[in-house]
């Protein structure tokens, strides 16, 4: 269930009855069928899934990046028609401007941000270089920073702007074991206090359920939600503990079950 302390509000995403096709030359691939699904206000979901479920292809269609072929999306209530700053995405690769040094790639996104004054703006990316930690690198160039640096780098970028909802796709799929433990750490606690409402596509079980008030499962051809777990682990949550190991086994059997019946059908 969500976490106790955190009690979910109103209904943030309502995705309903979202189907995608992609066409080529050769052929139709029926990407996703019948998607339904709501995400509350300050709730952290996790979309799981084999390769070619639609993870990703849903999270875009949520960004508005994407347009689905029947259903809609909406958000706060009014229909998702295309990119917005309150949804903000958050990518596998951190995509920082090699031009600018970290505070100047956290500046970017302030700077398109109406309302605040220059001060008000350097002050923000201050606080959110200090919050994940790298306010001793903000003239550092990207080439400069690690692997997890430059995640770091992009998380301030995407939170500065204060949006609504932060959607994230494998964001820490490329680091070592070392570096994605303790992002998982900090930014378990980011999302804590910020109260935001996190979509968030991965291939790794264990990180989902580190991670999620909810995970969905997906399974493939076509793309659709088989089932959803909630979560009632407390946090802070520790990856290696067997708890958590636990649940992450009841969804990786879940997802091998999908796996072995569209095998043999």
């Amino acid at each position: 269930m969500a976490n106790a302390d955190r009690p979910v509000a109103a209904r943030k995403l309502s995705v309903e009855g979202v189907s995608k096709w992609f066409r080529t030359s050769r052929a139709t691939v029926h990407a996703l069928q019948d998607i339904t699904l709501s995400v509350q206000e300050g709730e952290f979901v996790c979309l799981v899934g084999p390769s070619g479920c639609g993870k990703t292809t849903l999270l875009d269609i949520i960004a508005g990046l994407t347009k689905p072929d029947t259903g809609r999306v909406l958000a706060d209530g009014q229909p998702v028609e295309g990119p917005d700053r309150h949804r903000l995405v958050m990518f596998q690769e951190a995509a920082l401007f090699p031009w600018l040094d970290v505070f100047d790639n956290v500046m970017f996104g302030l700077r398109r941000k109406s309302g605040l004054g220059d001060r008000e703006r350097r002050a923000i990316a201050e606080r959110h270089l200090d919050l994940v930690g790298l306010a001793k690198f903000k003239h550092a160039y990207v080439h400069e920073l690690s692997g997890g640096m430059k995640q770091r780098v992009a998380l301030a970028r995407a939170l500065a702007p204060d949006p609504r909802v932060l959607l994230m796709d494998e964001p820490f799929s490329s680091l070592d074991t070392l570096t994605r433990d303790q992002l998982y750490r900090d930014f378990q606690a980011i999302w804590q206090s910020r109260k935001l409402t996190v979509v968030l596509v991965t291939h790794n079980v264990r990180e989902a359920v580190c991670l999620a008030d909810r995970v969905i499962a997906m399974s493939t051809n076509p793309g659709r939600i088989r089932d959803e777990f909630k979560i009632s682990l407390p946090r802070p949550r520790d990856i290696n503990s067997p708890e958590l190991a636990s649940h992450a086994q009841q969804v990786a059997a879940a997802l091998r079950s999908y796996v072995l019946r569209e095998a043999a059908a």
